[in-house]
């Protein structure tokens, strides 16, 4: 089904310690965690409302996704959803999202599409399983009953139209909560559909804390592998995994031929499902001549995040007779850990020989073989 989206994100974050909406998340801003959800899950527009003056930063954080667009929002949170509904086609169910509930799963987004299929507005709830107190000055005054009580988060769905006629006759001086409160005054019945706890709210600084192991709960391990040959050539030193290593040759490549550094590199494209390092860096380019391969490891780096993944661990293995590899081990393995941000328990580099078999055993070259494990959302 069609439908339009608005994300609220036009809020000042005091409580959490300034603007939410752009902080990372898991390696991506909040604001991109709905954003893609929506639109992964069929939303033909995404109004996006923001403070004034943020649409550089709206820019940067959703950079790459295309169906969205800006839209500056008001003093209230009510300000904001009317100049959003302003800017989406009125034929079509509209969803109304805080940005600062980033972990918002497709399965939410279809049931409450089907729900406004049957009734005017929809929201996903959760019941209150705490004992309520009422209480000033923190003096008990009683215990509210919790029967019937419910949480509801976002988003929420309305049939196509209802919300804006909604908002055209709401009379109250006070500004709504929620959008379900303009369509229930209006007389709209609303539905309540089941909530999803991971559905939470980033209200305080500790709840990015939650959200996080919440994201690294459910993600996804995959695991990648890479293979590189480089054959030696004229020169004195060689490129290994990021560090230059003095030898009676060089090692020929378009790029700087770190054999290392392109294994490991084809091993984090893999885990990714992204292709090789010739799909990114054509040896037919003539940019990538002589190019320092920490580039190509950072592209890879750069994607995982992108993806809003995580770069767990990596293994790389140099098989040769020469060099000698093990006084270099130390400080390949610290540049690695630079280039991907790991610390050094995290990655291993190894090497070994063939025994004199092959075309390492003859010295004619380096080989390399890398794996790569990355958690990828789920």
């Amino acid at each position: 089904m069609s439908f339009s989206a608005i994300v609220v994100a036009a809020g000042s974050g005091t409580r959490s310690g300034g603007p939410k909406q752009w902080r990372m998340l898991a390696g991506k801003p909040v604001i991109r965690w709905s954003v893609e959800a929506l639109l992964e899950a069929g939303a033909t527009q995404v109004i996006v409302v923001i403070p004034a003056g943020a649409e550089a930063q709206a820019d940067f954080c959703l950079t790459g996704l295309s169906g969205w667009r800006a839209v500056v929002g008001g003093a209230q949170r009510a300000d904001s959803v009317r100049r959003g509904l302003s800017s989406v086609e009125a034929d079509l169910p509209v969803l109304v999202h805080d940005a600062a509930r980033p972990l918002l799963s497709g399965a939410t987004i279809q049931n409450l599409l089907k729900a406004v299929e049957r009734v005017p507005a929809a929201a996903p709830a959760l019941s209150v399983a705490d004992t309520l107190k009422s209480a000033a000055d923190g003096q008990v005054a009683g215990t509210v009953d919790r029967a019937n009580l419910w949480r509801a988060q976002t988003p929420q769905a309305f049939a196509p139209g209802v919300l804006q006629k909604a908002y055209e006759s709401w009379q109250d001086t006070d500004s709504p909560t929620d959008e379900l409160a303009v369509v229930e005054a209006h007389g709209g019945t609303v539905r309540l559909i089941p909530g999803d706890p991971r559905l939470m709210k980033l209200t305080f600084a500790e709840d990015f804390e939650l959200a996080e192991a919440l994201i690294r709960g459910r993600a996804r391990t995959r695991v990648g592998n890479g293979f590189d040959v480089h054959a030696f050539g004229p020169g004195d030193a060689i490129w290994l995994c990021g560090v230059e290593v003095p030898h009676t040759h060089g090692l020929v490549g378009h790029s700087d031929a770190d054999v290392g550094l392109h294994a490991l590199t084809d091993a984090v494209l893999g885990a990714i499902g992204d292709g090789d390092i010739g799909d990114h860096f054509p040896p037919s380019d003539p940019q990538w001549k002589g190019a320092s391969s920490d580039r190509f490891l950072a592209h890879a780096r750069d994607l995982v995040v992108a993806r809003g993944g995580e770069i767990v661990h990596v293994d790389v293995t140099l098989i040769c007779e020469r060099p000698r590899v093990k006084q270099h081990r130390q400080a390949m393995r610290q540049r690695i850990a630079d280039i991907l941000a790991l610390p050094l328990d995290a990655v291993s580099v190894k090497a070994t020989t063939t025994e004199g078999l092959g075309f390492t055993g003859r010295q004619e070259g380096i080989a390399a073989q890398a794996t790569a494990t990355v958690d990828l959302p789920a």
